[in-house]
């Protein structure tokens, strides 16, 4: 049996300073994703998606116990993080202004509880999203290029708007063995273990040489790393 579908595509070539895209934030754990995806919300005013929120129970007691997942625990998990931020940006879109998304493991900017002037310019909409995303099948999961065959759909939306409706681009955050260990080492009350982290390089699939890839180093400060990143990004949609 197949394990993904490849999503449909069409004719027409969108105009890419107008479409929704999400951006990813892959890596190990403790590379410091929530920092920079946090500070990127911000600064593009877009939600942002907290991966880790999204995990089934299953999954928790798993990593809790420092057991691996498998593709089998991670596909559901993948699919449902692209068909939310396919959701976000949808009602964004449609409503024009940042919505107050009462959705788990979904945060909004600051700018999403204040009021938009009429006179407002129309931004672009989208998301931030945090997810290890270690190997290409995750990402392209996360693309849309990819439809697991699940059980049941994750959302009642569909069908879901083709990869070229909705660009995904990923901000990929590098780090060395000993540095992750310190960190993860030191987080309270998080469920991912130390012992984990080697499980984690060993199954990462560097996405580096993939298109829409942008990457920066986990001892750079959030500072540098935004600039890097707003850098790269205008430079990839052809302007925010």
């Amino acid at each position: 049996m197949e394990r993904g579908q490849r999503s449909r595509t069409t004719n027409h070539e969108p105009r890419r300073d107008h479409l929704p895209s999400p951006v990813e934030d892959p890596g190990v754990a403790a590379t410091g994703k929530t920092t920079l995806a946090k500070a990127l919300c911000e600064e593009l005013q877009l939600p942002y998606i907290e991966g880790d929120e999204l995990h089934p129970q299953a999954n928790i007691d798993k990593m809790s116990n420092g057991q691996p997942l498998t593709d089998a625990d991670r596909e559901p998990w993948l699919a449902l993080l692209r068909t939310t931020a396919e959701h976000i940006a949808a009602e964004e879109s449609h409503k024009g202004k940042p919505q107050l998304h009462e959705t788990k493991g979904v945060y909004v900017p600051s700018s999403a509880k204040q009021e938009t002037p009429p006179d407002a310019p129309r931004r672009r909409t989208g998301a931030i999203m945090t997810c290890s995303a270690l190997r290409n099948y995750y990402r392209e999961i996360l693309r849309g290029n990819l439809r697991p065959n699940l059980p049941e759909p994750m959302h009642e939306l569909e069908p879901p708007p083709p990869p070229e409706c909705m660009p995904t681009y990923f901000v990929y955050m590098k780090g060395e063995r000993d540095m992750l260990l310190d960190r993860i080492t030191k987080r309270k009350g998080h469920y991912m273990k130390a012992n984990m982290v080697d499980s984690q390089l060993a199954t990462l699939e560097s996405p580096e040489e993939e298109e829409g890839v942008i990457t920066v180093s986990m001892e750079q400060s959030t500072e540098e790393q935004m600039k890097i990143v707003m850098g790269e990004l205008n430079r990839l949609t052809g302007g925010l």
